[in-house]
């Protein structure tokens, strides 16, 4: 962990020393410290069950699948993720009506830029291997909107998601009628995730951030462990232009006394953090200093992991996850359970090793490098931004042996959509551009011209339609004896990945 915090000490010294330490450890540590080059293993030992129905399908019943639709459309009537009015103020109030839910239980909180949901549901599998009950909240979904509460690793049942929203509903209309603006969606989704859990009642929660940090609807938690996954820019418009401006909106998140659990950082956005958890007498441990990943190395269905966590290492960790930053975000999560547990701080013990084990082999992380089909193969990755298109392009080029590539790409309007063009460049043989079915989605028109400019004329395909996509870029890849090996890669949205998922008959 970090220097003991002041309080604990005799002899305290003044804050601002301690974070100018901080920030020049901080500075001089190694980003790629203890990856090693990837080889080959065959290995899945210790494998547990596999985490709960990560996408479910709607509803088998058709009145619970049409009772399940009316919610989704009275919560699409409302402000959608995309239009905020950075406060707490609704969702304080709406949490005051309902008796403070969120405080039933204690929580660990997750923001950052990019890994939030991969590490939200590798903490909720470590945490259901010590037989805790757990409830998650995370966003977007994929496919269903039932996917961002879970109980116990799976998605609240639809009967239980929609009797959720009809016990809080009266509470909602109480305060759009006593506030400037209705509750949005997303705040009526984490007062519906609260009490589900309060109601369940679970042990612990593991809340994901909607967008920042300090103004989220999230944020009316008191968290004993803060997760900041990598920051870099997305949301600019929002959250700020630079790494240090966005992570102080994320900051917001650490609470008094709490531990901090930091992933690596820019050192500007590291900065901020740090400095944040030195005001509020935070313990702050971070990747490649208190924690972090000591070896790692292909493995067919996934990779092979020694972690450095908090309490000690942990030895062949199978996660059936592909690229470094699963590795990374492995990392992340295993010491925020530490954290949890206090280990590392009160404790100096590791947890046990089979469990930990058992928990990590059972992740699943749908639209996360997900192969979805074969013959060729066709791999989901949820990437928007070009530091998430990034990570995939690099995971994607270390775990797969693809002669050509294939890239369909439908993005949203409000993305560094040449960034992320750019980042998937050098892997895409050929890119067909395409858009998804909602509002947000990007013209295909506009798309395709930015991604003339990148990739060149004769390297770029449009179908308007996502289907028809599809079916052109698996026919590029089948084109040809030559390209036997070839694949596709379906990215720029979670919601072209999900309408894709379905299309390719996962939903």
């Amino acid at each position: 962990m970090s220097e003991p915090r002041p309080s604990d000490r005799h002899d305290a010294p003044d804050p601002d020393d301690t974070f100018e330490e901080i920030v020049d450890e901080a500075t001089q540590r190694d980003p790629d410290l203890a990856v090693i080059e990837a080889g080959s293993r065959t290995l899945r030992a210790h494998s547990g069950q596999p985490q709960g129905e990560a996408v479910p399908a709607r509803p088998a019943d058709p009145e619970t699948d049409k009772a399940l639709r009316a919610v989704e459309q009275e919560l699409a009537g409302r402000w959608g993720e995309t239009k905020l009015e950075p406060s707490v103020t609704r969702i304080a109030a709406l949490m005051d009506v309902l008796g403070e839910p969120q405080r039933a239980y204690p929580s660990i909180h997750i923001t950052g830029t990019n890994g939030k949901t991969s590490t939200a549901r590798m903490i909720e599998a470590l945490l259901n291997a010590f037989e805790l009950r757990t409830g998650r909240y995370t966003s977007p979904h994929v496919q269903s909107i039932t996917e961002r509460i879970s109980l116990d690793g799976s998605p609240i049942e639809p009967e239980r998601f929609i009797e959720t929203y009809e016990d809080i509903k009266p509470y909602v209309e109480m305060v759009d009628a006593q506030q400037p603006y209705r509750l949005s969606f997303f705040e009526v989704l984490t007062g519906m995730a609260y009490a589900a859990f309060a109601d369940a009642p679970v042990d612990v929660a593991v809340v994901e951030v909607g967008m920042g940090g300090t103004w989220d609807a999230t944020n009316v938690i008191d968290s004993t462990v803060a997760v900041v996954t990598p920051i870099s820019l997305d949301h600019t418009d929002r959250l700020g232009t630079t790494p240090a401006e966005i992570a102080g909106e994320k900051a917001g998140v650490i609470k008094q006394g709490a531990t901090v659990i930091l992933a690596q950082q820019p050192v500007d956005a590291a900065q901020v953090m740090l400095k944040k958890a030195v005001e509020v007498d935070a313990t702050v441990a971070r990747e490649g200093m208190e924690f972090g990943v000591t070896s790692r190395e292909i493995a067919v269905g996934g990779q092979l992991l020694t972690l450095r966590g908090l309490g000690g290492e942990y030895t062949e960790i199978f996660l059936p996850l592909y690229g470094a930053h699963q590795a990374h975000n492995a990392a992340v999560a295993l010491s925020a359970v530490e954290a949890f547990f206090g280990i590392g701080a009160e404790q100096a013990r590791s947890l046990d090793i089979d469990a930990i084990r058992k928990a990590f082999a059972s992740v699943l992380s749908p639209g996360r490098l997900e192969v979805v089909r074969s013959s060729p193969t066709v791999v989901l990755d949820a990437a928007h931004n070009p530091a998430g298109a990034k990570a995939a392009a690099d995971g994607i080029t270390e775990a797969f042996s693809f002669s050509r590539l294939i890239g369909v790409v439908g993005t949203s309007g409000d993305k560094d959509v040449r960034g992320l063009l750019e980042a998937f460049e050098p892997i895409f043989a050929e890119i067909v551009v395409t858009q998804n079915s909602t509002a947000r989605a990007m013209d295909v028109d506009e798309l395709a011209a930015i991604a003339v400019e990148v990739f060149g004329d004769d390297r770029v395909q449009v179908e308007p339609r996502l289907d028809d996509a599809l079916e052109a870029a698996i026919t590029l890849a089948e084109e040809e004896d030559e390209y036997a090996g070839a694949g596709v890669l379906v990215t720029g949205s979670v919601i072209t990945v999900g309408e894709a998922r379905l299309l390719l008959g996962r939903g």
